[in-house]
């Protein structure tokens, strides 16, 4: 957007921060008082899914978190998030989610761009947000995962596919089961992968808002593997620590 343009739009509509509403002088998103609120995940954490360790002896270590060292066939090649999804961050993801504030997505982005260092370094072919339902999409009228994949292609030069990878059967939504069994049901067997020659022997990034359990992203990795991708990471704005 031309500069003048973009000067005169912030002074009639000036950003917000997307957690607490107030005006701001720039476009970060966030304003420092909530920022400093917001927990970010950061070094050390485990190397494979992300998990922060409070061990300071763990900086600058390659290690495992107990869960991953007893997972044998790993669905994941790495997995990662910007933030933990606690009060703060909650806020400024739902007002994506459900209230029209598609302006969060760019912030998220960046956010995503940072948190995603490991995986972008290690090889990273196509950005695949994940799916919803087109009867979830025409009430929504927007995909956030698809938003986030988007500026994040844009930030990172990574291409996105937002078409591969649907979700060919309405299910409740995830966060009406807190049973984690529950959730791997409700969500199996509903996602599949057409023209499977853009996804074959390709390094995969999928892309979601929140990581709770993981049943979601397990579902479309299993299915993007069984299409011929090479590799499946994860890489989301938040996600849930029990």
């Amino acid at each position: 957007m031309n500069a003048v343009l973009q000067d005169i739009l912030n002074f009639l509509l000036p950003p917000r921060c997307m957690c607490c509403g107030k005006i701001m002088f720039d476009d970060n998103g966030v304003c420092p008082e909530c920022f400093n609120q917001i927990t970010f995940i950061s070094a050390p954490y485990c190397a494979h899914c992300g998990m922060p360790f409070t061990d300071a002896s763990a900086i600058g270590r390659q290690m495992l978190c107990p869960a991953c060292l007893q997972e044998k066939k790993p669905v994941f090649r790495l997995q990662r998030a910007a933030v933990k999804y606690d009060y703060f961050s909650k806020k400024a993801i739902l007002a994506l989610k459900f209230m029209d504030k598609t302006e969060n997505a760019i912030v998220f982005a960046k956010w995503l761009k940072l948190a995603g260092k490991d995986i972008f370094d290690s090889g990273a072919d196509l950005l695949v947000p994940v799916p919803l339902h087109y009867t979830r999409f025409i009430m929504r009228r927007y995909n956030q995962s698809a938003l986030l994949a988007k500026e994040l292609s844009r930030m990172c030069g990574v291409p996105a596919d937002m078409f591969s990878l649907i979700k060919n059967k309405a299910t409740k939504p995830q966060a009406r089961f807190s049973n984690r069994n529950l959730r791997i049901k409700n969500i199996k067997g509903v996602f599949m992968v057409k023209n499977a020659e853009k996804i074959k022997d390709k390094r995969i990034v999928l892309i979601d808002d929140v990581f709770t359990t993981g049943s979601t992203a397990r579902e479309c990795a299993k299915v993007l593997l069984a299409a011929g991708a090479k590799s499946v990471d994860v890489l989301t704005v938040a996600k849930v620590y029990f």
